[in-house]
């Protein structure tokens, strides 16, 4: 067997995923092991170059197929460099992953945050699949993002771009504080975490909902409640997705992209979601720049980090 194959990491807090990718970002098979946080990088990345070698050796495909490799990360990096500055969650700081790993690999590797990667596969292999232009949002305790132009990811000036959580949205008289450090951000109503503040304030005013009876409440409970017709929490919803319309239709008119697609957690809500997204993109958005743009879920799910962090080394 001649073709080639690209391996890809996603690499989180406590577990590490590898996938195998032919060239055209189909999933040939994967792996998860520990990510060994706690015994600092040297073994997490000793994990990750074993994990990438058992990987292989188990498949139909030998190493020397393997045209290279991608690593999908959280955190503050140089991305051109392959140097990750800070990884809170995995408590790194000044790390060399692309010299290490490609020390122990002896193959090209690409590293990029994990939202950019998360993009990068839908648009490769996914929802977006035959798009060269898209924004892909992923709704989960934060919100992140990326933005693909001609088909790559475009990571901006210094890797910034595509931090669409981070859009100051919120009127400064109803704004809370972000993890960012500001006020207002889109993260901060249209995220997990936000929509479950919104809704324990609900119930801290003593608003009529069923909310009120749910000992912790998650966003699932919120969207459930929704469903049923509790007012609140259509309300709540409603909140959420008017300013990631709203913001869509800011992107809209910077990006012009051909499609924004809606991962993460949050995004398995379904239509009481993503309806409300689409009519309040039509009432925000400039008309001719929503022409032809539709706004759909994303559909790899959890293996859209694998697929592209290993379509690092052929499309960033």
């Amino acid at each position: 067997m001649g073709d080639q194959v690209y391996l890809g990491v996603d690499l989180g807090g406590t577990a590490i995923k590898v996938g195998l990718c032919d060239v055209e970002g189909n999933l040939l098979s994967t792996y998860e092991g520990p990510t060994g946080t706690e015994h600092g990088s040297d073994v997490v990345l000793e994990n990750i170059a074993q994990y990438a070698r058992k990987i292989v050796s188990e498949s139909a495909y030998t190493w020397e197929q393997v045209a290279g490799v991608g690593a999908g990360i959280a955190g503050f990096m140089d991305i051109p460099e392959g140097f990750i500055k800070l990884s809170p969650n995995l408590g790194w700081r000044n790390v060399p992953v692309k010299r290490i790993l490609e020390e122990k690999l002896g193959k090209p590797v690409k590293i990029d945050n994990d939202a950019n990667v998360a993009a990068l596969g839908e648009a490769w292999a996914g929802a977006g699949k035959g798009y060269n232009n898209l924004v892909c949002y992923t709704l989960g305790t934060g919100v992140g993002g990326g933005i693909i132009v001609g088909g790559r990811i475009y990571q901006g000036f210094n890797g910034m771009a595509g931090e669409l959580g981070h859009i100051p949205l919120v009127p400064d008289l109803e704004a809370v504080d972000c993890g960012c450090g500001k006020k207002g951000c889109l993260e901060t109503v249209s995220s997990a975490t936000g929509i479950i503040r919104m809704a324990k304030e609900a119930v801290e005013r003593g608003e009529h909902t069923s909310l009120a009876l749910v000992e912790s409440i998650m966003a699932k409970d919120v969207f459930d409640a929704a469903k049923t017709g509790d007012e609140t929490a259509i309300r709540i919803i409603n909140r959420a997705a008017l300013y990631l319309g709203k913001s869509m239709a800011i992107v809209s008119v910077i990006v012009n992209p051909q499609r924004f697609i809606v991962g993460g957690g949050v995004s398995k809500a379904g239509d009481i979601l993503f309806e409300a997204i689409r009519k309040y993109y039509r009432e925000c958005a400039q008309e001719t720049s929503q022409e032809g743009v539709d706004i759909v879920p994303a559909i790899l799910g959890n293996d859209a980090g694998i697929v592209g962090a290993a379509g690092l080394n052929l499309r960033s």
